[in-house]
């Protein structure tokens, strides 16, 4: 009740939470008779996610949800505990984020059924696109015509409005002008003319996208995704980012999962600097799970430069998760590498560098614009395997042990693990795919074919199929240590600006595991007492094999070598 009234002071508290209630439990059953208390249990070293959209892979002849089941159950189904399946829905632009109708699968893909299947199989994700809705969809076609309710379901402003602090993760202008029954009006466009804003300040937008989610929930669905959630709540003059009322939508929703009977993960997806986007893990109140947004760019920086200073820096500040909470860790996503978390963390002059040394290995770069009419770089647009081609020094024959010490080092922090299907299969830049669609996202997207994917995943010679079994590999292994737990215990170790090294410890002690990664193409030693291994037990690289001996000898790196020493396992 204190949350409905905190967003919506205006409106009858009591009525609006019984219609909230009903829209998350339309069954009658109701929520649990207590709340789920804050703890560790919903996740373990165990789980790893794969993101994915439903049509990665295709044939021409079977639907691609049946392909995805297949490849996934064929390929993953022995290492990966979660699937993340990008939006499903029928959609007109962005590849599924400008939805036409929230409560359908795109026929394209296949139906309910299939992604029930998976569902089955894996944890599954699902996307809940709550900030705006396709220019094409049934609601806005409604909008246009004065129709009611949808008359009230679009946010509207004026080009006399001061909108000069609207936070924008885009170039183009912010309103769109529409012919209404009423007028011209101007609708609010964050992120595309094919994406119109939808209005919060309308509750019954809130209901009804509660009423999605519970729908997302009993098609399995277990990992809601709040995509581009920071943006929800706007108000004229101000920044329309992380405002108050959007921090209690989120613990609003999270406070629903938690009074479920199914296990529900809510993650929420604010590509934004670190410490915004810290704020919505709230106080154990809003995100079970945010992402680790400022890991991709900073990682690449380190690689890129052969030096971990930035990295060390950053992590040495970042807070263990709080009780309850976790970070979701990956390296690359289906938008490409953000820029705005690495603002704060990496100098303009460093930043620039990278933009450099990724378009030199082909990546593009997409743009925002800035209050002072300016552009600034938003995002990278390049597959993670191809960034790691070489330093800013150029190219070199490093590439593939560059890219498997990136995906060690997030698969080893604090928090959970998310792989890119095509860092999984080291899919390079779909040029091809952006001429097509004129979009520099495309490049990160490609389709395969699925005969020719599995014919190079069935040689063991190519790059795809070494690097899907090297990743396997850790991912498996990882799996079987409790000192990675999300939630074990981590510090950030100091051996100089060449490694880059963390100390993990389980939770009940039991277990500790030095990560160590050499972040250059250099060969490095350090001394073995330098790592404060207690004597008395037998130490070993996980990694490698090979037997640790505390109290004699350097540990030799190779370039770009990572060891897991622990003293178990």
């Amino acid at each position: 009740m204190s949350l409905v009234k905190e967003i919506y002071p205006d409106e009858d508290a009591a009525h609006l939470a019984r219609r909230i209630i009903e829209a998350f439990w339309p069954d009658g059953r109701g929520p649990r008779q207590r709340v789920r208390p804050p703890g560790n249990t919903l996740w373990s070293q165990k789980d790893s996610v794969v993101i994915t959209y439903g049509n990665t892979v295709i044939d021409g002849q079977h639907k691609p949800l049946d392909l995805l089941h297949d490849f996934l159950r064929r390929y993953l189904a022995d290492a990966i505990t979660g699937v993340h399946i990008l939006p499903f829905f029928p959609f007109t632009s962005d590849d599924g984020f400008a939805v036409t109708d929230y409560e359908q699968v795109n026929s394209a893909l296949g139906d309910w059924a299939d992604v029930n299947r998976i569902g089955e199989h894996f944890r599954l994700m699902s996307d809940l696109v709550l900030n705006h809705m396709s220019a094409q969809s049934k609601w806005f076609n409604e909008y246009l015509q004065g129709h009611e309710p949808y008359d009230r379901y679009f946010f509207e402003a004026s080009p006399e409005d001061d909108l000069r602090s609207v936070v924008r993760p885009r170039a183009h202008d912010l309103l769109r002008e529409v012919e209404t029954p009423n007028g011209k009006r101007h609708v609010w466009c964050t992120f595309s003319y094919d994406q119109i804003d939808l209005n919060y300040a309308n509750p019954d937008v809130l209901v009804d996208m509660i009423r999605i989610m519970r729908l997302h929930v009993a098609n399995g669905v277990r990992i809601v995704r709040l995509d581009a959630v920071a943006f929800v709540w706007k108000e004229i003059g101000t920044s329309c980012i992380h405002l108050p009322q959007t921090h209690a939508i989120v613990r609003l929703m999270r406070l629903l999962c938690d009074y479920a009977e199914e296990r529900i993960v809510l993650l929420t997806e604010t590509n934004v600097p670190n410490a915004e986007n810290l704020s919505y893990f709230g106080n154990r109140n809003e995100a079970h799970a945010i992402y680790n947004f400022s890991l991709p760019p900073l990682m690449l920086h380190a690689l890129l430069n052969g030096t971990s200073r930035y990295l060390n820096t950053w992590q040495m500040a970042m807070p263990p998760a709080q009780l309850g909470c976790a970070y979701l860790n990956f390296s690359a996503s289906h938008d490409g590498i953000g820029m705005r978390p690495a603002e704060g963390l990496l100098s303009e002059d460093e930043i620039d560098s990278v933009i450099a040394t990724v378009q030199r290995f082909g990546g593009l770069v997409s743009m925002r614009a800035m209050p002072d009419g300016t552009r600034r770089a938003y995002e990278l647009n390049i597959a993670y395997y191809e960034a790691m081609k070489g330093t800013v020094d150029g190219p070199d024959e490093w590439q593939f042990e560059r890219f498997i010490a990136s995906q060690t080092i997030m698969m080893g922090l604090e928090g959970i693990p998310a792989f890119y299907v095509h860092s999984l299969l080291g899919t390079g830049n779909d040029h091809e795919g952006v001429e097509k669609t004129g979009h520099n996202r495309a490049i990160n997207r490609k389709r395969w074919d699925y005969e020719e994917l599995r014919g190079l995943l069935d040689d063991p010679e190519t790059t795809h199929a070494r690097v899907l079994a090297e990743l396997k590999r850790r991912i498996i292994l990882r799996a079987g240590q409790t000192a990675f737990h999300p939630n074990a215990t981590q510090f950030t170790l100091q051996f100089g600006d060449k490694l880059f090294g963390f100390w993990r410890q389980s939770l009940d002690r039991d277990q500790s595991i030095f990560a160590i990664h050499n972040v250059t193409n250099e060969e490095i030693s350090i001394p073995a007492v330098s790592i404060n291994l207690i004597t008395g037990m037998a130490w070993k690289d996980l990694l490698s094999g090979e037997a640790i001996d505390p109290a004699r000898g350097d540990i030799i790196f190779a370039p770009y070598q990572c060891r897991w020493i622990s003293n178990r396992g």
